[in-house]
């Protein structure tokens, strides 16, 4: 999968322990972008991410919401080791399996801007959590089960999306429409070589004769859809990144005119 944002190869994340570290540690990091706006969200993810939470909100009333409450907003604040007001917050628990990574998740909305989101996530990394790497969150998910590669990838193209049908290409795939292509085609697959290794392992019961033509069928109904596949996967791509693309003619023959036909506004004068 070309990296969900900053993720590593598959091989490398259920190799060399970085499969267990996953599952053993709870994470956080702001999940909306630097800069100064109403909201900011700061999100944990992990078997601590309850207790880590418990002891840095103060709920403004009643107690911490319960397994039961999981889901719901509550309002409070968020307190530094030393007990001071960090800021002004609502919280949501969210227990798993219910959650994005299939963990048990936090968030935490407070007020939009960068020094806001720092001292909230210094005070839950005060607390016991580390820092998430890059795409560390959408990684857990595919680690857990809760999304697999295409999805993974649909992730990351839903947020680049600079245009609704790069949006909408996204939405669909995350919503798993190429990974039930994917299988229905493996299906087709196993099922031929099913039929294919009962012939060879059973020869001398006399398994019945391949019908050869309709797993040839099969093969080249599936071989069809794969490139149909390819093509989408050409598009997914000018839809995602771009395209670059040169006018070039003689002087004074309407390049400009073309390129602001093509862009509706003034781009050339």
């Amino acid at each position: 999968m070309p990296a969900g944002p900053g993720s590593q190869p598959v091989d490398s994340l259920a190799q060399g322990g970085v499969l267990r570290r996953a599952s053993s540690d709870t994470i956080v990091a702001p999940a909306t972008p630097p800069g100064v706006g109403a909201i900011g969200v700061v999100r944990l993810s992990g078997p601590d991410a309850i207790r880590i939470a418990r002891s840095v909100f103060r709920p403004s009333s009643g107690t911490f919401p319960s397994r039961e409450d999981t889901h719901r907003l509550v309002h409070g604040h968020v307190v530094d080791s030393a007990g001071e007001i960090v800021d002004e917050v609502m919280l949501a628990a969210m227990w798993s399996p219910r959650t994005f990574t299939r963990e048990d998740t936090v968030e935490i909305d407070c007020h939009g801007g960068y020094a806001t989101q720092r001292a909230v996530t210094r005070a839950v990394l005060a607390a016991g959590a580390r820092a998430a790497e890059p795409g560390e969150f959408t990684r857990r998910a595919f680690l857990n089960g809760r999304i697999d590669l295409t999805q993974a990838e649909a992730v990351l193209a839903a947020v680049r999306a600079q245009s609704s049908l790069a949006l909408r290409a996204a939405v669909r795939q995350l919503d798993g429409g190429l990974a039930r292509r994917l299988k229905a085609l493996r299906g087709v697959l196993l099922g031929v070589l099913a039929q294919l290794e009962v012939q060879i392992d059973f020869a001398d019961e006399d398994p019945g004769d391949l019908d050869r033509d309709q797993a040839t069928h099969a093969i080249e109904g599936v071989r069809l859809d794969l490139e149909r596949l390819l093509t989408t996967a050409f598009v997914g791509r000018i839809l995602d990144q771009g395209m670059r693309v040169a006018i070039i003619g003689r002087p004074n023959v309407g390049k400009s005119s073309l390129l602001n036909a093509l862009a509706m506004r003034e781009r050339a004068i």
